[in-house]
């Protein structure tokens, strides 16, 4: 589905992450995860074909991300919505049927009935004719999934959609995609800040840390020694009533491993659930 060989991406001197290898498998639940500054929605953006690597290659079914587009979903991360902004949540579901089309566009009521479809596919039905700027963080996030299926993607992109929800939406929204991993095989790629609403769901975890990163099961990323070692300082990892609770792990701008063990004493160590 997606495959990296030798991926690197950098900004001038600074290497964001470099060295990855990685096959996203079909059906396969990917969490990405790191501190502020570590590239995990410019991996994204990648994936989508508008951040180009800096080295290294990057397929995404078979071809260049820009030739998979059509069969990719993507939910970007929130954006403030105004009050008084009349795009309704029917229409936003629309634009994703055919809204990047040329030429003629699909029959009206064929559309409808799939707006309609897709609706009720996200429990949204309910505020289908409402606009956007009168839902909550947890309805809109609905919608935007629902957006993001319209074209029965195989790969389906979510960047940071749990950010600002309650845990009941956390757990809508999280349940949601799931669903659609489960029914369709869709590959999920699932950038969050928070792990513990998706522990349960995820096969592997992608940790981008500074330069460097790691790849394998929780039970193999999210451990003291492996965090630990990604970091070039002490990290703890304690696992509270399922779970993980992650104590000391800098949160901001990547840098390099070595300058990370230089102001290790200077980082404030705090605890806090896994907030990459």
């Amino acid at each position: 589905m997606v495959s990296l060989r030798g991926a690197e991406l950098s900004y001038g001197a600074r290497v964001v992450w470099q060295g990855l290898d990685l096959d996203v498998r079909p059906g396969e639940f990917l969490a990405v995860l790191g501190p502020n500054g570590s590239g995990k929605t410019s991996f994204v953006r990648a994936l989508l074909g508008r951040q180009p690597l800096s080295a290294g290659t990057l397929t995404v079914l078979g071809g260049s991300p820009r030739e998979a587009g059509r069969y990719l979903g993507y939910v970007p991360q929130q954006a403030e919505v105004s009050a008084q902004a009349m795009l309704r949540a029917r229409d936003l579901v629309r634009f994703g049927i055919d809204g990047h089309r040329f030429g003629p566009r699909l029959r009206t009521g064929a559309v409808r009935r799939r707006v309609d479809e897709i609706l009720a596919s996200v429990g949204a039905t309910a505020y289908a004719d409402v606009p956007l700027g009168m839902l909550s963080g947890g309805e809109r996030q609905r919608v935007r999934i629902g957006q993001a299926l319209a074209t029965d993607p195989r790969i389906l992109l979510c960047d940071e959609p749990l950010l600002s929800l309650d845990l009941n939406h956390q757990r809508a929204v999280t349940e949601l995609v799931d669903a659609r991993r489960r029914s369709h095989g869709t590959s999920v790629v699932f950038v969050t800040h928070e792990i513990n609403p998706v522990l349960g769901l995820v096969d592997r975890v992608l940790y981008l840390a500074p330069g460097r990163h790691r790849i394998g099961t929780p039970d193999e990323v999210l451990t003291s020694e492996s965090l630990s070692e990604l970091y070039g300082t002490r990290v703890d990892v304690v696992r509270v009533r399922g779970r993980v609770v992650v104590v000391g792990a800098p949160d901001g701008p990547a840098t390099p491993p070595h300058h990370a063990q230089e102001t290790a004493h200077g980082v404030v160590r705090q605890t806090e659930e896994v907030h990459p």
